[in-house]
């Protein structure tokens, strides 16, 4: 049993920078964090540029909804989710680059890029309520939003890839 063990754990990869999973969860994550402005599909401004109407009506109630749940979260809860994030952030990057924990380097390497675009979602949501924005004003909002998050999702995953190609050579293939 201890040999067939040994041959899964070798043909599967578990540490983080060299298995597939990591890498195709990655870009799962990016993308669909691009695609989901604010909690509202890309597709609909999109469609709400090309048709108005009815599309441009759901478009501004789909934002209106997903702006006031965002904000209503950050002001009760706030505080709470700011100190728990940047706790567990604090501990990722301690056990990952402190005691060299690879799978607590991957997470963090993922998980602090998005805590930035939690915050800027939160900053967007705020100025839209703020500013009552709707029709062009709201959709050039939105594609600036998810600019900046495909921004930062470009270089997130250039440093993570960098990082871990760095992870792989010094370490080895069977971290040796």
């Amino acid at each position: 049993m201890h040999d067939l063990y040994t041959t899964v754990f070798e043909i599967i990869d578990m540490r983080s920078f060299s298995n597939l999973w990591y890498w195709l969860g990655l870009a799962a994550v990016w993308s669909t964090r691009s695609h989901w402005v604010l909690g509202v599909p890309f597709d609909m401004v999109a469609r709400a540029q090309r048709y108005g109407g009815q599309s441009e009506t759901d478009l501004e109630d789909m934002v209106r909804i997903n702006v006031n749940r965002l904000l209503f979260i950050a002001d009760v809860s706030g505080l709470w989710l700011i100190a728990i994030g940047c706790m567990a952030l604090s501990v990722l990057a301690v056990l990952g680059f402190w005691y060299t924990v690879e799978f607590a380097q991957a997470l963090f390497l993922i998980l602090f890029p998005l805590s930035i675009v939690g915050l800027l979602s939160i900053f967007t949501a705020r100025a839209i309520a703020a500013q009552g924005m709707h029709g062009e004003t709201l959709r050039r909002r939105i594609v600036a939003h998810r600019r900046v998050t495909q921004v930062i999702g470009m270089i997130s995953i250039f440093v993570t890839a960098m990082w871990g190609m760095y992870v792989n050579l010094d370490v080895g293939p069977y971290g040796i």
